[in-house]
């Protein structure tokens, strides 16, 4: 395989400014010219096209959300004839009006382009055989992945999620070597290999995991029931193309994202200023080459921090790490904002608990909030440890994060698996 058929060809920061420059100055000139809302949005701002001088120029423009998205239903800032739009995707969210985005055929070539390059991040080859195991539909998911494999060049399976009979079946039949899913559709996966004794019968070496975040402990665990070699995250959102606008390499310390097409900031949520390199903050992101809807400082949501200094890969591109969670992810208890993160990072850190956990909410006669976190027992520890187990953990919670909760240890395999994202926090108090 010819080596960085798909990466950038930029060497220095400097160029790499450059091209984000003349990128936001074109995407603020599109964007003005073709939008309406925008249009209305910069005025306000005063800001037009010839505004834009340098990438300082950046913080004069206007946040866009996903309320632009949803009250612009249903085709929100196009920016184009719509007879030049190819192909819609949507969110899958499943309250009020979608989130709509619509694709010119630059921009599906662009995002397969981009995908592309993250299957050659992940050092693939022609050879490897791809078995897609999420969603195909109006979400981006499946279709985002075949793309970039095709481009790629690999073999790509798309199987879709789900099916445990199928998918153990294709693994062995097809030898795929890389799976591309949720983390919580690859542990469920890695034990039925492990129930079934497939484990010397098939050929996979690398796991893809969209969507959603996994912990260490989960990942721990796959490795254990797989004998794996990589398993790699790989961010996006519907709104700027779909997956694959990013993927960590193989010394996995932080994710490579493509910064000459899009730029990232980290914001305070509260206060809308930047954080610090380093500093977790909420992503923002605004493109440089999209066409049919262009994205100017789109709030995310998703919580990161860009990482300082250069990767050991050698890389020129800037890498953020892996997504911490959402700013609505976040838990008020007592008083004090907790994230799942927080109760997946004790988990991961306490030997003999295994790596699925639910949070469950509740608000008592007293009128008092009660936490309650369930959590599997490691899968070779005996039930005679729950108390301790148990106990243990609670003084955890109360050192790191100074609130009191439950903890109910139960065995390995009671709490519910997903085929898509696991839903961690259930909240009664409402």
């Amino acid at each position: 395989m010819r080596q960085n058929r798909f990466m950038p060809d930029f060497g220095s920061q400097a160029q790499l400014r450059d091209l984000q420059l003349k990128g936001l100055q074109w995407t603020v000139n599109h964007a003005y010219n073709g939008s309406a809302l925008y249009r209305e949005k910069l005025s306000q701002a005063n800001v037009r096209p010839e505004s834009i001088r340098s990438l300082d120029d950046l913080r004069r423009l206007p946040f866009t959300t996903a309320d632009d998205l949803r009250d612009g239903y249903p085709f929100p800032l196009v920016s184009v004839p719509l007879d030049r739009i190819v192909r819609i995707h949507a969110s899958s969210g499943t309250t009020g009006n979608k989130k709509v985005l619509c694709y010119t055929q630059k921009d599906i070539d662009d995002w397969a382009h981009l995908f592309a390059r993250c299957f050659e991040m992940a050092q693939l080859t022609r050879e490897d055989r791809v078995q897609i195991a999420v969603g195909y539909g109006l979400w981006t998911a499946g279709a985002g992945f075949q793309l970039g494999c095709e481009k790629f060049g690999a073999m790509a399976i798309p199987v879709g999620p789900g099916n445990m009979e199928m998918q153990c079946r294709f693994l062995v039949d097809f030898q795929s070597t890389v799976v591309c899913c949720t983390a919580s559709m690859g542990l469920l996966l890695a034990e039925e290999v492990n129930r079934r004794g497939l484990k010397e019968r098939i050929n996979l070496k690398k796991m893809i995991f969209g969507s959603e975040r996994s912990s260490q402990a989960m990942r721990a665990r796959m490795r254990e029931l797989l004998a794996i070699e990589h398993m790699f995250d790989i961010p996006g959102m519907t709104e700027l193309y779909g997956p694959g606008m990013g993927l960590d390499c193989v010394h996995h310390c932080g994710i490579h994202y493509w910064a000459d097409y899009y730029i990232l900031e980290t914001i305070d949520p509260q206060t809308l200023q930047p954080t610090p390199e380093g500093e977790i903050g909420e992503m923002v992101v605004t493109s440089l080459r999209k066409e049919g809807v262009p994205l100017i400082r789109y709030r995310t949501r998703d919580l990161t921090r860009l990482l300082p200094g250069p990767c050991p890969c050698g890389s020129a591109l800037p890498r953020h790490d892996r997504l911490l969670g959402r700013t609505d992810d976040m838990i008020i208890f007592r008083g004090v904002n907790i994230y799942p993160r927080h109760i997946d990072r004790i988990i991961s850190g306490t030997q003999g608990l295994g790596c699925e956990f639910q949070i469950v909410l509740d608000r008592g006669k007293d009128g008092r909030d009660y936490m309650t976190v369930t959590v599997e027992r490691d899968q070779n520890v005996e039930a005679s440890q729950n108390e301790t187990l148990s106990r243990n953990m609670g003084a955890q919670i109360k050192h790191s994060i100074l609130v009191s909760a439950e903890v109910r240890v139960v065995d390995y395999g009671s709490l519910p698996r997903s085929e898509g994202k696991t839903k961690r926090v259930i909240d009664n108090r409402d």
